[in-house]
């Protein structure tokens, strides 16, 4: 009968663990725990360990981190599952990269002669992880080789982890490669390190290697395409995806493929596959809040379709600093100057502040317009009304305005200011307006900055030899050249530029395209040429009668 009412005791105490949702009731069990004199010890650790777990996974109130701490430092002798709980606690819920109490646990695990298992290594990775302490992880990769876990998943994607956070890709390479089982989190997790290490042909290599592919793969890798500044590709991706709609796979893009997918044709002019992709929103019921907003904004600001991207900021119910931003950029670049600053004036008047990059497009469009005593005006309300220190790329603006407009005193000025070096924008948006106004004596001192900034860079000495032929100084032109041939510099990569065709983003290059027959397109421009010259001709016989 007393057996009976223990084992009640601690079923009740148990449950009522189970369906605890505040501090408040786990302390009150916790004290029928402690004081109650018909619990076992062996029933007091399990009810102890069961509150602790509650505590470091399943509880989200700010304190019970702390209160699980005090807990685990009363109990005398610990098991592996406290140890476990707590450094998992530790690890995921403390942000601080100093702090380092699930690395002292560890310790105190194998002061207590306790074994760590597979449970606990990857909590102890994690630590390392957010501290991105590199020499700290080998030694506990050691340890999970010692301790026979050195084969299970779990441990292992966590050394990935923590070596691609660390930005050591060459070992985290060899772990997956040594991988003798692999899931989806293992393949993701090394594709995603190659991603943003930079590693992209790597990252495609394995990523086309994958037997299946989550959304999580497929997000990845496009995202990453799109960041590393290779967007025709990651619409490729996307085509792949949809040829595998038929499939038993199932992937379907979500809100994140969207976003990055959008700002792949933002960056290739692409606005079919742009128009496709809202399309894609509305059938498939995806919620278009801000951020796919602000895609939406962008992509069709830079493809050109000013009047859509107005309608989708319009049809927006909240607008932040990011949506108002890019209206206001994509009216910047086309020269609706005034739009741009009612947009800015209708975003203050909301509540919503602006950003340095507000500034940026505020400032650019005073550049377009040769808004000079505008561009002052906002270069001194960024500062003083809404204390942002002026960037580069804010310098770059105002030397731009002064450039364009023949002031390149206060130009010089701005330049002496800055508390940075000045860069290649900013020495580059002088020489723009040199060029404009044949300042010839400074554009030459800006062309030999941006040389000493850049040496191995072909059209910093393209522009001082322009200098020079505007000037008739054939002697500097001759010697710059010379100078450019024995010191090698030349166009490494040549320019190009990309146009949608039917829905085919095609690039061209004065090496061809290889996806267009150019002897049809060369037909096309001679046919061009020659009625222009007719159309010329014309004119001037008109002109003659």
């Amino acid at each position: 009968m007393i057996e009976s009412q223990l084992l009640n005791l601690k079923n009740i105490l148990a449950r009522l663990l189970h369906y605890s949702k505040t501090i408040k009731e786990i302390s009150q069990i916790h004290s029928q725990i402690v004081t109650s004199p018909n619990l076992s010890p062996i029933d007091r650790s399990f009810l102890v360990s069961r509150l602790l777990f509650f505590l470091c996974t399943v509880s989200n109130e700010p304190h019970s981190l702390h209160y699980a701490n005090k807990i685990f430092n009363l109990v005398p002798k610990p098991s592996l599952f406290m140890y476990n709980a707590i450094i998992r606690a530790n690890s995921v819920k403390i942000k601080d990269p100093l702090w380092c109490e699930s690395l002292i646990l560890y310790k105190a695990v194998l002061h207590d002669n306790l074994l760590p298992d597979c449970i606990t290594f990857p909590f102890v990775l994690k630590e390392c992880e957010k501290r991105v302490d590199v020499t700290i992880g080998r030694s506990i990769h050691a340890h999970v080789v010692k301790f026979g876990c050195g084969s299970d998943v779990y441990a292992q994607n966590s050394l990935m982890n923590l070596y691609a956070e660390c930005g050591v890709l060459e070992d985290a390479g060899r772990v997956f490669d040594e991988m003798s089982n692999r899931d989806v989190v293992s393949w993701n997790t090394i594709i995603v390190g190659f991603l943003r290490g930079g590693e992209l042909d790597k990252a495609l290599v394995l990523f086309r290697q994958m037997d299946r592919k989550n959304i999580i793969t497929w997000n990845s890798m496009i995202t990453g395409l799109v960041q590393g500044g290779r967007a025709k590709e990651a619409l490729e991706i996307f085509h792949q995806m949809q040829v595998l709609e038929d499939d038993k796979d199932l992937v379907l893009p979500d809100r994140i493929t969207v976003t990055s997918l959008l700002s792949a044709c933002a960056s290739l002019g692409a606005i079919d596959h742009g128009r496709w992709l809202h399309g894609y929103l509305e059938r498939s019921g995806i919620e278009c809040d801000m951020v796919i907003g602000t895609a939406l904004v962008d992509m069709y600001g830079k493809c050109g379709c000013i009047e859509r991207a107005f309608d989708v900021f319009k049809a927006m119910p909240k607008r932040d600093v990011l949506a108002c931003t890019a209206m206001i950029s994509t009216l910047a670049l086309h020269g609706y100057e005034n739009e741009a600053f009612a947009i800015f004036e209708e975003m203050v008047a909301i509540g919503v502040r602006p950003n340095a990059v507000t500034f940026v497009a505020l400032l650019t469009a005073c550049a377009h317009s040769g808004l000079v005593d505008k561009g002052r005006l906002c270069f001194d309300v960024m500062r003083e009304d809404y204390c942002i220190e002026p960037e580069v790329q804010h310098y770059a603006c105002m030397v731009g305005i002064l450039g364009r407009a023949g002031l390149f005193s206060e130009a010089e000025e701005i330049i002496r200011s800055m508390p940075k070096k000045p860069d290649v924008f900013v020495w580059g948006a002088l020489l723009g307006g040199c060029q404009l106004h044949g300042n010839m004596k400074l554009g030459e001192v800006v062309s030999r900055h941006l040389i000493e900034l850049e040496p191995e860079n072909h059209a910093f000495y393209e522009n001082l030899c322009d200098v020079y032929s505007r000037a008739g100084r054939f002697d500097d032109l001759k010697r710059i050249r010379s100078l450019m041939k024995e010191q090698e510099v030349r166009k490494t990569v040549p320019g190009c530029s990309m146009i949608e065709v039917d829905g085919i983003v095609y690039e061209f290059s004065v090496k061809g395209s290889p996806g267009i027959q150019m002897e049809v397109l060369n037909s096309l421009l001679m046919v061009l040429s020659n009625e222009m010259k007719l159309e010329r001709y014309s004119c001037k016989a008109e002109a003659i009668l």
